[in-house]
């Protein structure tokens, strides 16, 4: 398995790269590839516009799906791009860490949603969802918060976690046709101590190896073999 790590923290001694860190560690030792997209330390534009290709399709009016369709036909995304997507379609599981911000994910994350998974190369027209160009991915969101479990719950003042995380599952993990996995979440990172980041980290790396356990039992012995 080769897994894709899409990292939003401009931190590295952050908890969200303590939990990039651990889970590259985890699937490596598993005996998998992972590779990072580390948006803070790459400098990546989160910003959309005519400066994403190094092609024109209408110089009157700027449409920005008409643009990627016309790009991803030419070959028309700019470099940085170009490498978000073939990290992209290499990847058999990708992973999107960050802390989550204002019920959602930062503006460098959601920007590489925006720009990276562009309309002709990531979907199109009849290709969403059931439909989509990635079955065979997995998609997981690994998040750290500052409100308590509690406060996401039915109960809470946030809403339960799931009804926040569902833009993200639905509308943009499912939608590419992906398998969207259960999200990993660890509540309250500010507020927890030495021990209690410990105990996450430690779930993070244990759900991490099920992970990859469940992908080598899915690969038929024989293409395991020949690739050995």
């Amino acid at each position: 398995m080769h897994a894709l790590f899409v990292y939003a923290h401009p931190e590295p001694t952050s908890f969200t790269g303590a939990l990039k860190n651990v889970g590259v560690a985890a699937l490596k030792d598993a005996g998998h590839t992972v590779e990072v997209s580390d948006l803070y330390a790459e400098k990546f534009d989160p910003v959309a516009g005519r400066h994403d290709f190094t092609t024109v399709a209408n110089p009157a009016r700027f449409h920005y799906q008409t643009e990627q369709a016309h790009a991803q036909e030419t070959h028309g995304f700019v470099p940085d791009l170009a490498r978000e997507q073939q990290r992209f379609l290499k990847a058999d599981l990708v992973v999107w860490l960050y802390p989550i911000w204002w019920g959602g994910m930062p503006a460098i994350l959601k920007g590489w949603f925006d720009r990276v998974l562009a309309f002709g190369f990531a979907y199109a027209d009849g290709r969403r969802f059931d439909s989509g160009f990635f079955p065979d991915k997995r998609g997981l969101l690994c998040l750290s918060t500052g409100g308590t479990q509690q406060r996401f719950s039915d109960e809470g003042v946030y809403g339960d976690i799931h009804k926040v995380l569902w833009p993200s599952q639905r509308l943009m993990i499912e939608y590419l046709g992906m398998n969207a996995l259960e999200p990993f979440v660890a509540y309250g990172a500010p507020r927890v101590d030495a021990e209690g980041r410990a105990a996450y980290l430690a779930q993070w790396r244990e759900r991490l190896q099920d992970i990859a356990h469940d992908a080598a039992r899915a690969v038929p012995a024989g293409v395991r073999n020949a690739s050995q």
